[in-house]
């Protein structure tokens, strides 16, 4: 354990990489606790790393922990912790945020993302930083099905609908494209 933690952080990017690659395995073998208490801590870490394929590693990496360690385990040990690193300063951290909320969706309970994720989605539709809007709508459009077609017609719809008269032209354009492929009018 030592060993991946120094590994983890490297100076140089790839090293961190080829270590948060190769966490599910590590998870895997090691069980829920394991990962919980020591490599958790990393993997947390590692979605604020100041490199953007790290980031986006880590997302699907916690992606592949949900689904080994399943829905409760999910709601319980990961939800929570993503969701307090919104509050992040930089949009980038936000982002990925977001990304990492999109790819554990569809593992979590409904209620989970109705009540857990969908109002941390729907906060960040107002952020002030336009790319931090538009994935917000890249979202929106992938999770919509996820949800009871009622509860995306009262909460999804209307953030898109608001979103699509955003003072920015590729927010605009990402809402009224999350909009059609949901069906609704655009």
């Amino acid at each position: 354990l030592p060993a991946i933690k120094e590994l983890a952080e490297d100076k140089h990017w790839r090293v961190r990489l080829a270590i948060v690659e190769h966490i599910p395995l590590l998870a895997s073998q090691l069980g829920p606790e394991f990962f919980q208490d020591k490599l958790g801590p990393q993997c947390m870490k590692s979605l604020e790393d100041q490199v953007a394929s790290i980031r986006d590693a880590t997302a699907h990496t916690l992606a592949k922990i949900g689904k080994e360690f399943g829905p409760e385990w999910t709601k319980e040990h990961l939800v929570p912790r993503i969701i307090s690193m919104i509050k992040n300063t930089h949009y980038l951290y936000r982002m990925t945020v977001l990304f990492t909320i999109s790819l554990l969706a569809s593992i979590v309970p409904q209620n989970v993302l109705i009540n857990n994720m969908l109002p941390v989605i729907m906060s960040a539709a107002k952020d002030k930083v336009p790319n931090v809007k538009f994935n917000v709508c890249k979202m929106l459009e992938r999770i919509a099905p996820l949800l009871d077609r009622s509860v995306a017609e009262r909460s999804v719809k209307p953030c898109l609908a608001e979103l699509m008269e955003d003072a920015d032209i590729d927010v605009r354009f990402y809402a009224r494209q999350a909009m059609v492929v949901a069906g609704w009018k655009a």
